[in-house]
């Protein structure tokens, strides 16, 4: 079975993605780190329930990598917007067998941290990435477990795609989350997120 783990908001900077998610929630995003495999960096928040949210970006001072980038970064264009999500699972592998459209698994770390996720060879997910990112994590705590209270809570997140029934078929088997809703119309994702200051609309 898989859970929802993260939700990732890519921009074409570091900068302009912090600068989306601040203000549209009103709370600062913490420090990150560097992807070395794939030349990105980012920034998180924690969420209530086990999840955080993640600003990422090519990382203009790291090296260019020899293959696609995740989160089909490498081809992202135009203002900041949630372009991902991630589920968590406890068998990487039985995930990626029952759902190839996936990718294929990775070794992956960033500083303590260390995990596994799926990854296309192209960088591109199924349903124009709208298809949810695999991953394993590997050692504790992970990030919802180690970053500080926000005040934050994810209400929905809602999937867009003209092919919605058709995603819809393939996840809910492995994921039962009444927050997330898969929608038909043109490919986007919003999420509705309980703040300090209100629910406040996150896209």
């Amino acid at each position: 079975m898989l859970t929802l783990d993260h939700i990732a908001v890519a921009g074409e900077t570091l900068e302009a993605a912090r600068d989306h998610v601040e203000t549209a929630l009103g709370v600062a995003l913490s420090p990150g780190g560097q992807h070395a495999r794939y030349g990105t960096h980012n920034m998180l928040m924690g969420l209530a329930d086990g999840l955080y949210l993640e600003a990422i970006a090519i990382d203009p001072l790291a090296p260019e990598p020899a293959h696609a980038r995740w989160f089909d970064l490498d081809r992202f264009a135009g203002p900041p917007r949630i372009g991902n999500w991630i589920c968590r699972c406890e068998d990487l592998d039985a995930a990626v067998a029952a759902l190839p459209g996936a990718g294929r698994p990775v070794s992956l770390s960033r500083g303590a941290l260390r995990w596994r996720m799926a990854v296309p060879d192209s960088g591109q997910l199924p349903y124009d990435n709208r298809f949810p990112a695999l991953m394993q994590w590997l050692t504790r705590p992970t990030p919802a477990e180690a970053l500080a209270v926000s005040g934050c809570r994810l209400m929905e997140l809602v999937i867009y795609h003209p092919r919605a029934e058709a995603l819809k078929a393939e996840i809910a088997p492995h994921l039962t989350d009444a927050r997330v809703v898969i929608e038909v119309g043109p490919p986007r994702i919003t999420a509705q997120i309980e703040t300090p200051s209100g629910r406040r609309n996150l896209e």
